[in-house]
């Protein structure tokens, strides 16, 4: 992966956001197109009958504020999707694959819209043309040939809408396997799987309404001004309600600091709005520790405890006490790398409210632990009874803005047997029961020679994936790699012995059937579903929607027999007919979606419901988390940039880090780099051994706010350190957030 050698570190800004955030999205979009164009495209986005941000999935409000409804990186997101520039056959022709595997993600980002479908043929160097009928008869003529459906492998990205979700996986289905990872395998799986046991729905309880009843709000491993800037506006309006917000994250983030709001002129010439009220930078990894520490606190005190919830809506409350019995305070505190003084403060918080939110992200999520991450603030939430009532409860902050979505229209490799019996019912077919590939397993079976056949609906599995090389080298040996993509990725430079590259509408094109306008939709995530209305011409006449293409394949794989897929993508309100059918929650589905906000599904754990076996809540005992390996010094967490959503980096700075004109950077705490004998900007060699050497070199040092002991590297530039079977029990989510590294200066 190609690396970046101009890196200038400077001092990070005291406040995020504002109008030095205003100043950078609008030049990034003017860079993209025309003045008019952002215009037209800013004012809808957003807003009601408006363009969903493909960005993240942070809930819009009812009441949507006139000066606009995004943020900096939202703008960043529709200034990539809708440039002006296009990728045909003449770039193609200009490039070889081993050329473009030269390029930056953020060089391959920037050479504009794919504008046809293109292919690389056996033996070629290259891509090339193709018809889009040629292209659906070569991927059904090679399913057909398959010796067993479970050779194929079907990967889902988050920014998909629920149409085109539903079908893909109805056909994958109907072909004959469960093959159907997704991203949320590499992010939230280990939320859904940890809420699933406790409170029996996978999914958050609170809504975007509970941020101005709560008390204390917990954020945990998270960067809100990066990956979900909008949340801000809400912790800003907690603030005001006299909310107390407790942050727990090993790196200090500006934006967790100190916020100016964009939308207000006032906030603009203001010192800011104070956001954490206590900032704790725990290690790496030792949430549980955290949390153990807290309910052994709170448990001295029986009157904070909401004993008639527990009573009435709980089990395994006894076993918890006798679990946390067995340890320490002192150990627990010292594990974390805080003070006592700061524990005992943050405890009597909690012990004060009733009103409790726990917010979490990635870094509670990528562990081999993970699930214990997440289990352990449920008992936290439980103990308060701050489940099931207005300001409280759990809010997993999803980063894919469909993300949620794809998984309610049954984007899983491990269905239940209610949805696969409710498919037969409704589809009278058999579908497949066994559980199919998750993200890493597929990964493996890729590698193994047991898949022949991978497909992406969007994503860019290749940066997102852990354990580069080994990824690539399994992409490779597949016979056909299919990709349904807006833009170029890395991804398509790890071709099969033949690929494709089909180009599809984004968010922000009209979707045009028969010629009638066509709505898609989303669900945000605190599961509120929602239209998505584009608004541009399409950038080029070769480009299909991600329904069209994914009932074509069908049609030309399964034919159009049973299910009429042709017929389907006519009007996407057959598809959401299907869904209604399908799916509980959706009746009536496209009669409620002309509610302009959207509608609701049902989350009955949001009001005090519990659809685990014994209808109760469950409390559940956690482990601690587990050592490096032995022979390493340092804990390695990946992030992401400001400059950067998921795998798309829209720029090589970082400004609210104080890193500009580069990705290639370790942050390391002071101590440790005295002992190591390094000073800033000292170029680095960062090595691990789990089974095998793996190496990352050419990393510039940068020295921060970071406990000893942890460092922190960008995502994907660190990815080949993590190793693909390093992942979470019961989630199987790579734990690219605690993995063992040494680290040796290079000598010039």
């Amino acid at each position: 992966m190609p690396t970046h050698n101009h890196i200038h570190i400077k001092d990070k800004p005291k406040v995020s956001v504002g109008p030095t955030s205003v100043a950078n999205a609008s030049r990034m979009i003017l860079k993209a197109m025309p003045p008019w164009k952002a215009l037209k495209l800013l004012r809808k986005l957003n807003q009601k009958r408006g363009i969903d941000c493909p960005g993240c999935a942070w809930p819009d409000p009812d009441k949507r504020s006139k000066l606009g409804e995004f943020c900096e990186n939202g703008v960043k997101a529709i200034a990539e999707e809708a440039q002006h520039k296009l990728a045909g056959e003449a770039f193609f022709k200009q490039y070889t694959i081993e050329s473009l595997r030269k390029q930056s993600d953020y060089w391959l980002g920037q050479q504009g819209r794919l504008s046809q479908p293109m292919i690389k043929k056996e033996g070629s160097t290259r891509y090339e043309p193709i018809e889009w009928n040629e292209a659906f008869n070569l991927i059904g003529e090679h399913l057909k040939s398959l010796p067993h459906p479970d050779e194929a492998v079907f990967y889902t990205s988050g920014r998909t809408s629920n149409e085109a979700a539903f079908l893909y996986q109805l056909f994958v289905r109907k072909f004959g396997t469960n093959n159907l990872p997704d991203c949320s395998n590499m992010c939230h799986e280990s939320s859904g799987v940890g809420l699933t046991e406790t409170l029996g729905i996978g999914k958050g309880t609170v809504t975007l309404e509970d941020f101005e009843h709560a008390e204390v709000i917990l954020i945990f491993g998270q960067n809100p001004g990066t990956n979900h800037p909008r949340m801000l506006s809400s912790l800003e309006k907690a603030k005001r309600n006299d909310a107390k917000i407790i942050v727990i994250n090993p790196l200090k983030e500006v934006a967790l600091m100190k916020f100016k709001n964009p939308q207000k002129i006032k906030s603009w010439i203001s010192k800011g709005t104070d956001i954490a009220d206590l900032y704790l930078q725990i290690k790496i990894n030792q949430d549980v520790a955290l949390l153990k520490a807290w309910l052994k606190l709170l448990l001295v005190d029986k009157r904070c405890l909401d004993r008639k919830f527990i009573a009435a809506n709980t089990e395994g409350f006894e076993a918890l006490k006798a679990d946390l019995e067995q340890y320490s305070l002192d150990d627990l505190i010292s594990q974390t790398g805080l003070s006592k003084e700061d524990v005992l403060l943050s405890s009597h918080w909690l012990a004060a409210s009733k009103k409790i939110i726990a917010c979490w992200a990635m870094g509670l999520t990528q562990h081999v632990n993970a699930v214990d991450n997440i289990r352990e603030i449920v008992n936290l939430l439980l103990l308060k009874g701050s489940i099931g009532k207005k300001g409280a409860g759990t809010c997993p902050v999803r980063g894919h803005s469909n993300v949620q979505g794809d998984r309610t229209m049954g984007i899983w490799e491990r269905p239940t047997k209610a949805w696969t019996n409710k498919l037969r019912d409704t589809f009278n077919f058999d579908p497949p029961e066994s559980p199919g590939y998750n993200v890493v397993e597929a990964i493996e079976a890729m590698n193994d020679g047991k898949v022949k056949f991978f497909m992406a609906l969007g994503g860019n599995l290749l940066p997102a994936a852990p354990d580069t090389l080994l990824t690539e080298q399994a992409l490779k040996k597949c016979d056909l790699t299919v990709h349904i993509s807006t833009k170029l990725n890395r991804t398509h430079l790890a071709p099969g012995k033949t690929s494709m590259i089909l180009p599809c509408l984004g968010r922000t094109d009209k979707h045009i059937q028969n010629g009638k306008e066509q709505v898609v939709t989303v669900e945000n995530s605190m599961g509120i579903v929602h239209g998505s209305h584009g608004s541009l011409t399409p950038p080029s006449k070769h480009l299909k929607s991600e329904p069209e293409i994914v009932a074509s394949m069908a049609a030309a794989t399964l034919g159009n027999d049973d299910i009429n897929w042709s017929g389907l993508i006519e009007d996407y309100d057959n598809i959401r007919d299907l869904i209604a059918k399908a799916i509980q929650g959706f009746e009536n589905y496209n009669e409620r979606l002309k509610n302009d906000n959207g509608f609701e599904l049902p989350n009955g754990a949001r009001k005090g419901e519990f659809n685990t076996p014994s209808k109760k809540a469950v409390f559940s005992i956690n482990q601690l988390a587990e050592s490096i390996p032995e022979g390493h010094k340092y804990v390695m967490m990946t992030i992401r940039s400001h400059d950067q959503f998921n795998t798309t980096v829209y720029g090589l700075d970082d400004r609210y880090r104080g890193i500009f004109g580069g990705r290639n950077v370790v942050f390391m705490n002071e101590e440790d780099m005295k002992a190591e004998g390094l000073e800033k900007e000292d170029v680095v060699e960062l090595s691990n051994h789990y089974g095998l050497e793996r190496k990352v070199a050419g990393f510039t040092v940068v020295p921060y706010e970071i406990p000893q002991g942890c460092v922190a590297t960008y995502f994907p530039e660190a990815n080949p350190l993590v190793p693909l079977h390093l992942t979470a029990r019961k989630s199987h989510t790579p734990a690219s957030k605690s993995v063992g590294v040494n680290i040796r200066k290079i000598v010039k």
